[in-house]
């Protein structure tokens, strides 16, 4: 049956003086349980374990052992018998998976779990779970395989076998294909590295499962720069000698997250490259993980630094612009202005843009020609007037009043209810279809598929930014509040209520000391889509409460955002919304000519 050997320490935890508290949890402090299985064969879903034996340790020391035979549902091959040890005879009368498994997990609750070549172990464990229909614990895990193949090189030990490395670490159990004493060599193998590991900087459990001995010795003597960073959420600023800033990025937690660049998972080559020519880190402290996202954007466009890659440039977004003129016409644009014409976007693209006015175009017969039009000037039509896609106002076949229907209806998309547009593509697609033009039929779908989601997009943003002021909460970890305060779509001010306090004068003081911002032009007066999306994304997490808002926060009933089928299209699949191609293919062949 299981056998369970406590240690004299496990009866109590001698207290620590931590050095290392903000570097995630201090390896001495986690609690592992070192598993390893025996079993009838390598697959987890045919065969099943005979043994388990596990070893409970922290800070070095042992506090209990798991071990326990396993009555398979099936014979135990003899190959195996000869390598384990462990024959039909030994297993007769030991507990079934469905008693074994129950308590195995009760005694590994709470810990890492760590195996050599995890995914075997946690493979079979994993299985018997799902067919005993037990819920899997979210483990964390290390394999010490795979972290002995990042350390160990080849003039040391030939290969990684658990035999290889236990004689290398000079393990005090010799494995033996025993469930119990593999797992206790394993327990040496995992303190053999976590020593050597401990010398290049690597001290808390987050650290050790990103190692990666990708990282150089000039990153890793450079993780002091990390030393006096806060804890706190944020944003850090890598500079150079001459305070350049190279890179921007944000954190929960500013110290944890820099290390990390020093010491463990960062295998970019232009990380690499960063850190060799940063000479310090500045970190901005933020009051919520919201404010860093915000911050880390700002900063982002203001010093576009040369290793954000993902930088996003507010002056390169692209705009669909309904001119302001007799008879308007779609221009792409760079820039708003308060000119009262209607703005589309912002697009990432010119293509994207392209592929939307190509919808609208297909659904509105608006003017495609660049040159200025008026009542009285009249000049020769174009070709589209003879395809009927354009009222040729040109030559004065279609007054002002008439053209202005057109104009209007695309304003109607933009800001309410674009189903005409969707209605009259999506008849063209499917007569595509049925006459078997795909290629052309897929054309029309990704023209309407960027013009919906820009347009639902933009009434999305565009609701808040209208907005004149927001202040939302929403409840952290601790039982306080994240608030923030919202104008026009812009993060004006964000702060903690404590514990226990009342939040009024708390939400009081932020209102009075928040960022004033003033009415801008366009659909985003204050902030980029992206700061915008960031903020909506916010607001829409589940607890978030409304405190107090400032004007009306609506969106049209209509809109685009009721076009699901089209804002869940996945441009990766070649078919949709058209029919299965399948069922245009003929269900017979004819028959083959007599000579």
């Amino acid at each position: 049956m299981f056998h369970v050997a406590p240690s004299a320490s496990a009866r109590g935890l001698i207290p620590v003086q931590g050095t290392f508290d903000e570097l995630g949890r201090p390896l001495r402090e986690v609690t592992f349980v070192v598993v390893d299985l025996e079993t009838t064969g390598g697959s987890a879903s045919s065969c099943d374990i005979t043994e388990i034996g596990a070893v409970k340790v922290r800070g070095g020391e042992v506090l209990g052992e798991f071990q326990t035979l396993v009555n398979p549902s099936t014979s135990i091959p003899p190959f195996i018998a000869v390598l384990t040890g462990i024959t039909d005879a030994m297993v007769a009368g030991a507990p079934r998976i469905d008693t074994v498994l129950p308590a195995f997990l009760e005694f590994s609750r709470g810990c890492v779990l760590v195996a050599h070549n995890a995914p075997f172990d946690l493979g079979f464990l994993r299985a018997g779970c799902d067919r005993l229909g037990l819920d899997w614990p979210s483990y964390e895990h290390l394999d010490t395989a795979r972290l002995a193949r990042r350390v160990i090189n080849r003039d040391e030990a030939p290969n990684c076998k658990l035999s290889t490395l236990a004689q290398l670490f000079r393990a005090t159990t010799t494995p033996n294909h025993r469930a119990l004493s593999d797992a206790r060599a394993t327990v040496d193998v995992l303190h053999g590295l976590m020593a050597r590991l401990g010398n290049l900087g690597v001290h808390s459990l987050e650290e050790l499962s990103t190692f990666s001995a990708q990282v150089t010795p000039a990153q890793r003597r450079k993780r002091h720069l990390a030393d006096a960073l806060p804890t706190a959420p944020g944003v850090y600023l890598f500079k150079d000698g001459k305070g350049r800033v190279l890179y921007v990025g944000k954190s929960r937690n500013l110290r944890t997250r820099v290390r990390t660049y020093f010491t463990a998972s960062e295998m970019r080559t232009r990380m690499a490259e960063m850190v060799g020519i940063a000479e310090r880190v500045d970190p901005i402290v933020c009051a919520t993980p919201l404010e860093a996202e915000v911050r880390e954007l700002r900063l982002i466009a203001e010093h576009r630094p040369r290793y954000n890659r993902r930088s996003k440039f507010p002056e390169r977004a692209v705009w669909l612009k309904l001119t302001v003129e007799a008879f308007p016409r779609l221009s792409l644009v760079r820039k708003v202005q308060g000119d009262g014409a209607t703005y589309l976007g912002p697009f990432g693209s010119v293509r994207t843009a392209e592929l939307a006015m190509a919808a609208v175009h297909e659904a509105l017969p608006l003017r495609q020609c660049t040159k200025r039009l008026s009542a009285r000037l009249l000049s020769p039509a174009c070709v589209l007037a003879e395809m009927r896609r354009c009222g040729a106002p040109c030559q004065g076949e279609e007054s002002v009043d008439d053209y202005a229907v057109h104009a209007q209806a695309l304003r109607d998309a933009v800001s309410g209810d674009p189903s005409r547009i969707v209605d009259t593509l999506t008849r063209r697609i499917h007569a595509l279809a049925a006459e078997q033009r795909f290629e052309d039929a897929a054309a029309h779908r990704d023209r309407l598929s960027a013009f919906i989601r820009t347009v639902a997009r933009l009434q999305r943003l565009s609701a808040l930014t209208a907005v004149d002021q927001v202040v939302a909460a929403q409840p952290t970890a601790d039982l306080g509040w994240e608030v923030s305060v919202i104008r026009r779509g812009r993060l004006a001010a964000a702060g903690v209520v404590p514990r226990g306090a009342h939040p009024a004068p708390y939400v009081e003081a932020l209102i009075a000391t928040a960022e004033t911002v003033l009415a801008g032009v366009g659909p985003l007066p204050a902030a980029t889509a992206e700061e915008v999306h960031l903020v909506l994304r916010w607001l829409e997490q589940p607890g978030t409460r409304l405190v107090r808002i400032e004007g009306e926060w609506v969106s049209p009933a209509f809109g685009a955002g009721a076009q699901r089928a089209w804002l869940e299209f996945d441009g990766r699949d070649a078919v949709r919304p058209f029919d299965d191609r399948r069922g245009l293919r003929p269900v017979a062949r004819p028959a083959r000519a007599s000579a």
